[in-house]
């Protein structure tokens, strides 16, 4: 979650009135498909827009003077490149300037030492050659079922129309595209998403994060299902990350206000 603000954990109420909305804006079918997966099944707005026709369904051979016609999947299986801090578009920079580095005591003591050994002997000292390896991060791999009802619906209704616009289409092209045909950036899908929700549905403090957060604090805050359940559908590789959905929401926090008298 964001370090600056926890985005909104909607309620039913809330998320029924934005697919109201976006029934009546352009691009229906799209924007709904979009936001039930992030309601439904927790991706963040990176993996959304780096999922493939592959990722959700089966394409059937194309046939002359035929819509193309396709087999929804059970299970969506998504890549480890995918997810958050990979490296799946091939746009981080391999070279970049650190402003802040971080020391284990014991690491900044070996360099201390390391440095009054070099100042001894007279050479020169190059602070880079101190610094600790820049941290990875390493995305992980996760099968999520697809199995909810409207989910489905709202995705082969998309396939539907994006297969009519592009019905030469492979399994390996994006499965959601812009209005001029290429694919989203995560940047620019986490915008996106972010207008619908504010905007369009005038959630206050809604973002791209929020269908993420509504559907891990549901799991692990209202059904209370073990915390191993909700790591998974999250692709978090550590538990701890997870357990900060065991919050209070701001609904419970809330209703705790109105009682003061």
């Amino acid at each position: 979650m964001s370090k600056s603000g926890k985005a909104r954990v909607l309620t039913p109420e809330q998320w029924s009135y934005l697919y109201a909305v976006i029934a009546e804006k352009r691009y229906p079918e799209k924007n709904t498909a979009i936001m039930q997966i992030s309601q439904k099944l927790g991706l963040r707005a990176q993996e959304i827009a780096l999922l493939q026709l592959k990722e959700v369904c089966r394409l059937k051979s194309l046939k002359k003077d035929c819509a193309r016609d396709f087999e929804l999947l059970q299970i969506m299986s998504l890549p480890a490149a995918y997810t958050k801090g990979a490296d799946a578009m091939r746009r981080s920079k391999k070279h970049y300037e650190r402003k802040t580095v971080s020391f284990k005591t014991q690491e900044f003591d070996r360099a201390i030492k390391q440095i009054v050994k070099l100042v001894k002997a007279g050479q020169e000292i190059n602070p880079l050659d101190f610094y600790p390896p820049p941290r990875v991060h390493k995305g992980k791999s996760r099968d999520l079922p697809m199995v909810d009802l409207s989910l489905r619906a709202a995705l082969e209704n998309y396939l539907v129309v994006r297969l009519q616009v592009d019905r030469s289409a492979n399994p390996t092209d994006p499965l959601f595209i812009t209005q001029k045909g290429g694919p989203y950036s995560p940047n620019t899908l986490q915008d996106h998403m972010g207008h619908m929700l504010k905007n369009w549905a005038n959630i206050e403090k809604a973002s791209s994060h929020s269908g993420r957060r509504s559907l891990l604090t549901y799991l692990v805050h209202d059904k209370q299902l073990p915390l191993s359940v909700a790591q998974q559908v999250a692709g978090h590789i550590n538990p701890s990350t997870t357990v900060i959905y065991t919050q209070p929401t701001e609904q419970e926090i809330a209703e705790a206000l109105k009682s003061i008298g």
